[in-house]
């Protein structure tokens, strides 16, 4: 004997399903994933500097804090967080402290491209990341490659950013979220 179910409650149970999916997704995001994306966001944005800038999430809440050089840079930075996946809220806890900005130290790509490759092989996280530097053009690096690990993730563009001559860090990474 086979039942039939109607196919409006066949479509509401379907609806139902989705909507519990969707919102268990949502809230399966972890805290640490988030973190990393959002410091990471933030340090491959142009136009925001993130020396003294720090990322805290709490169930799916980022919260901001630190310093920023300009007001602009406050504003820019919530909003490239708020557009992150997951992101449930953002708290803009940044403050405006004016700072002399680093100054542009001209070198060649070359330069530039074997130091990151020397730091690369003097930390033993980023060499087995799966994380690479894939070009210095301009003084604008572009890293590649796919991981697992959030902390290297974040190291990479700290490292890279802070190598002289580097004007700019752009990630073609793929963060992979752990399960």
């Amino acid at each position: 004997m086979r039942m039939r179910i109607p196919v409006q409650v066949g479509a509401y149970m379907m609806i139902a399903l989705l909507f519990t999916v969707v919102q268990a997704k949502a809230a399966d995001t972890p805290d640490a994933w988030l973190t990393a994306k959002a410091k990471v966001a933030l340090m491959t944005t142009e136009g925001i500097r993130t020396t003294h800038l720090n990322v805290d999430t709490v169930n799916g809440v980022v919260t901001l804090h630190g310093q920023v050089p300009a007001a602009d840079q406050k504003t820019k930075a919530a909003e490239v967080v708020t557009k992150l996946d997951g992101v449930k809220e953002v708290k803009n806890l940044l403050q405006v402290v004016p700072s002399a900005e680093r100054k542009a130290v001209k070198r060649s790509d070359d330069e530039i491209k074997k130091e990151l490759d020397g730091a690369w092989k003097s930390h033993k996280a980023l060499d087995d990341s799966g994380i690479k530097v894939q070009s210095v053009n301009d003084g604008v690096v572009l890293l590649s490659g796919t991981t697992k690990s959030h902390a290297a993730y974040v190291e990479s563009v700290e490292i890279a950013d802070a190598v002289r001559g580097v004007r700019h860090v752009s990630s073609e990474v793929v963060l992979e979220p752990s399960k």
